[in-house]
């Protein structure tokens, strides 16, 4: 059963506790607010100030367990506040599984701090995208839309033409050998009962080249230092790719750079600058 009024209280106090800059978000002026404002924390949370006001007024209905998950990274709490929020809304928090969508607080905080010009995202170890710097998503699109298996960037790869069209032609077998590879080192950690295996499984249905890399056994593919990216409206991008792991969260922030002064470090500064959305 809800505690409405403990989820109100403790929904304020931690919207409270955290600062502007705790979030990436600039201070402003005559701010009066002792922490965030409820619009920050709704637009952290991808949710209207409505609802998110009502709850905090112990008002509203029960928030779904979705609802709950994205109000625990919008206000970086922690594992163990995270469960007391999904107990105080009359839910029980998820499994504590390796392979979780949880993105630590520490994790957040330098994902926060990228600059506007700088394309990066969290992704889980089966590259299911949870977070995307506003110039990730004008570079490859808003990949954290994808639901169900389509949520892996392996599984899109065999499954959905428009994921490869993001790379040129030539880069395309070093991938399918880079994600088979992948998720069979997944596989090996977590077990045969896993969401590795299990996504796996659909591919070896789906997908005969999938399934022909899959019998070859090749592990320990790793990406590249150098991403190349075909965008609609800008063309060719060389970039750097920089990854953060979080051993014990298994998610990474992969962070894309270009050299300064190269043809695509001007490419990126243009992306930046107009906002172009990828139509991937």
């Amino acid at each position: 059963m809800i505690d409405r009024a403990g989820l109100a209280e403790f929904l304020r106090r931690r919207r409270e506790a955290l600062q502007p800059e705790d979030v990436g978000l600039p201070r402003g002026q005559r701010r009066r607010t002792s922490g965030l404002r409820r619009e920050e924390v709704a637009a952290l949370c991808h949710m209207s100030t409505d609802y998110y006001s009502r709850l905090e007024r112990e008002r509203g209905p029960r928030p779904s367990e979705q609802m709950i998950a994205a109000m625990a990274q919008g206000l970086h709490l922690s594992r163990n506040e995270r469960d007391h929020l999904f107990r105080l809304a009359g839910h029980q928090p998820p499994t504590r599984a390796a392979d979780s969508d949880y993105v630590s607080p520490g994790m957040l905080r330098i994902f926060d701090r990228l600059t506007d010009d700088t394309p990066a995202e969290i992704v889980t170890e089966l590259g299911e995208t949870l977070r995307q710097t506003p110039l990730g998503v004008a570079l490859v699109g808003d990949l954290s839309r994808f639901t169900g298996p389509s949520r892996s960037i392996g599984y899109r790869w065999f499954t959905d033409p428009a994921a490869r069209a993001l790379h040129p032609p030539e880069d395309h077998e070093f991938y399918s050998r880079m994600y088979v590879s992948g998720l069979r080192g997944v596989l090996t950690r977590r077990g045969p009962e896993s969401k590795a295996a299990r996504l796996a499984e659909l591919l070896n249905a789906e997908s005969a080249q999938f399934r022909v890399l899959w019998n070859e056994h090749e592990v320990g593919i790793v990406p590249r230092e150098v991403k190349r990216y075909l965008h609609p409206a800008v063309g060719l991008l060389e970039l750097n790719c920089q990854i953060l792991q979080d051993s014990a969260q298994s998610n990474s922030l992969l962070v894309y750079t270009a050299v300064p002064g190269s043809e695509s470090y001007e490419k990126l500064q243009l992306l930046s600058a107009v906002g172009v959305t990828s139509s991937v």
